[in-house]
């Protein structure tokens, strides 16, 4: 028999970490024995004992697992009985907090592991203590609560041990405090940073060295494909085994890294920046007001040429609708010799601070990056421009992550697991598999345990508005306040785009003001996603309005929430750039478009947002669903079989008599 090679960590035979999951998983297990309320799950423990298998022939999972399957514990479980060096990434950092703080610590004293684990987030998650020093003396902030605001980090800073930002609940993510006292890649110091022994990040980095066991996410994750900055570069090549949860936003979180991207903002930044290193480092050695205000004047005139003068407001654009315009073309110019100007004059003194050699580089970068976007896209790339009232953004990204993951997963001989709620509407996973380059991973779709048939119902009304009629959210509204009067609020509403979300939610907070006692209404953009369900959790009656950002990763179980209503299918927009690119690949290779990309990605979606509804073994609920093209168009039974197997009633009617017995106890 031939040796193991000695270069491999030793695995236990394949009977052993299967035989120790299934008992792990039983009746008479560990997890039984810690939790009274603990029931095994016959689709759980076929997902930990797929999980299991991948770990130890070092293959490639693909798993779907419905709501309710137990999908954290059913691969955790395999991971730390395996013994094997693991990454797991997430989609947000929430769900790093919630793994590394709630559900490892809690496994790890079930099963009396030794084991390590650490947690790793981007810089802006960590505070820089040689930006808030600065910050202390010279930050100009907006208003009374944000310098009370930077007060309270600056106390902070003093007991933390981690840095990490999310140890301060009442600090918003949306606070003009935070880039003031965290440090991104472009202004970093690195080794030349007097704060250096102090470094948060640099403490996280070392811990997820040290760990058997570190939770990174996905933006992490590619961000160091790309620059190789995030200390992944360092960790990734030492693991056994990555896990990727909620896998269903891979494809989305990678592509923003693995292309590039020039923003006014970001230029702006750069300006100011520039104007209080240099008027405090080298003050007289340069032109430090004509420097900045070159590179502000040129960041603004990027701006107007990507509105066309002023004649387009928000949203995104084609690259073909300004990239051919002498005007822009000329203001890309204005920003490479902007930038190559105050490249020149900061090199001049750059040994006189390590922030002034710093700006130089990023002075080099930023005219580099406004030269690329001057040439011809690169094959396999698509462009874009993002506008917003005061800012653009020049973005260029691959179709998908399919040629960057396909290199990581065949370059080593690691397991590889991506897991989620929602990863296609077919047997082979195809919207997912496709996009990530994994189509030859084990496929495994552990279906929901809950009884949808007799817990939950479906209504798509009937006689309704088309979603193209323009009193399509004036229904929609009218339909949602009746269902909160009838549960007396307990209702969430999924709105497709920002428009329908100001309409609808505006519409409801009048009609339900006007009823006895009145339900209030929160709407996303009023406050924090944080604050804003807080807040609805708080309240006796309420509903709550939101867009994209609450079509996931929002978990209300029980009886506050009983009613989710979705205004229309949630295809992708077709004028989107990156849509119609991906749309005119797949014709080109022979593939339909509509049946290829937007169907899955409307099926997707459709389930994530319905995903809302019933999160636990005894909720009870209703979706309402306010699109007749559910049930009269062809592909309308392809959506159906993505949603859980709901029971359909025929009216209105009949789901208010439906809501009115969720008013009763159980």
């Amino acid at each position: 028999m031939t040796p193991p090679d000695q270069g491999e960590p030793l695995l236990p035979p394949i009977s052993l970490l299967r035989d120790e999951v299934a008992l792990a998983f039983s009746d008479q297990g560990p997890l039984a024995r810690a939790d009274a309320q603990f029931r095994p799950r016959e689709v759980q423990n076929d997902l930990a004992d797929a999980v299991a298998q991948a770990l130890e022939s070092r293959s490639v999972l693909v798993a779907e697992a419905g709501t309710g399957v137990g999908k954290t514990y059913a691969y955790l479980v395999p991971l730390l009985l395996s013994g094997l060096r693991a990454l797991v990434s997430t989609a947000t950092k929430s769900l790093q907090d919630q793994l590394f703080l709630r559900d490892l610590p809690r496994l790890v004293r079930t099963f009396q592991l030794p084991v390590r684990i650490a947690l790793l987030k981007g810089r802006s998650s960590y505070l820089c203590p040689y930006r808030l020093e600065q910050a202390r003396h010279d930050a100009q902030l907006p208003d009374r609560h944000s310098v009370r605001m930077l007060a309270r980090v600056e106390e902070w800073s003093h007991t933390t041990r981690t840095g990490d930002l999310a140890e301060l609940p009442m600090l918003d993510e949306r606070s003009p405090v935070i880039p003031l006292v965290t440090s991104s890649r472009e202004n970093c110091l690195g080794s030349d940073c007097p704060k250096l022994r102090d470094c948060p990040v640099m403490l996280a980095r070392r811990e997820a060295l040290q760990a058997d066991l570190c939770v990174v996410n996905h933006h992490l994750f590619f961000a160091d494909l790309m620059v190789r900055d995030t200390g992944m570069a360092e960790l990734l090549p030492t693991v056994d085994a990555v896990v990727f949860d909620e896998a269903h936003q891979l494809n989305e979180a990678g592509v923003q890294f693995l292309g590039r991207s020039l923003g006014s903002a970001q230029l702006l930044d750069f300006t100011r920046d520039l104007l209080a290193a240099g008027l405090a480092q080298a003050r007289g050695l340069q032109d430090w007001q004509a420097l900045a205000g070159q590179v502000e004047m040129a960041a603004r005139e990027l701006r107007l040429a990507c509105a066309g003068g002023g004649q387009r407001g928000v949203g995104r654009l084609r690259w073909e609708e300004r990239g051919g315009d002498a005007g822009f073309a000329a203001a890309l110019a204005a920003v490479a010799a902007a930038c190559a100007a105050t490249r020149a004059a900061l090199s001049a003194v750059a040994d006189a601070a390590p922030e002034l050699a710093r700006l130089a580089e990023r002075a080099t970068t930023l005219g580099a990056t406004a030269a690329g976007f001057g040439k011809p896209t690169a094959p396999g790339f698509v462009r874009w421009i993002d506008l917003t009232l005061h800012q653009a953004r020049l973005a260029e990204a691959p179709l998908d992550i399919r040629e960057a993951l396909r290199a990581e997963v065949e370059g080593a001989s690691r397991a590889w697991i991506f897991t989620s709620a929602t990863l296609g509407d077919d047997e082979e996973l195809t919207w997912f598999t496709r996009s990530a380059g994994v189509e030859d991973a084990r496929m495994l779709r552990a279906g929901s345990p809950f009884d949808y048939p007799r817990h939950a119902r479906l209504l798509v009304p009937g006689r309704f508005p088309r979603p193209s009629d323009p009193g399509h959210p004036a229904a929609v509204t009218r339909l949602a306040a009746r269902c909160a009067q009838a549960l007396g609020g307990r209702t969430f509403v999924l709105t497709t785009t920002l428009r329908a979300l100001q309409t609808i939610g505006q519409g409801l907070r009048e009609q339900l003001a006007q009823v006895d006692p009145p339900l209030q209404v929160f709407v996303q953009g009023e406050s924090s996603k944080r604050a804003l369900l807080a807040q609805y959790l708080a309240a006796p009656r309420a509903v709550l309005v939101g867009s994209h950002s609450f079509w996931e990763g929002i978990d209300v179980p029980g009886e506050a929430l009983q009613c989710v209503v979705i205004d229309k299918l949630p295809f992708p927009p077709p004028n989107d750039p990156l849509v119609e690119a991906r749309c005119r690949a797949i014709e080109a290779e022979g593939g339909n478009a509509f049946a290829d990309h937007s169907i899955p990605e409307a099926a997707i979606a459709l389930k994530q947002g319905a995903g809302r509804l019933i999160r636990s073994e005894t909720d009870r609920g209703l979706l309402a669903v306010c699109d007749s093209r559910l049930v009269t168009m062809g592909y309308g039974q392809r959506l159906l079989a993505a949603l859980p197997p709901m029971g359909l009633v025929d009216n209105e009617a009949e789901a208010l008599d439906w809501l009115a017995t969720l008013r009763e106890p159980a």
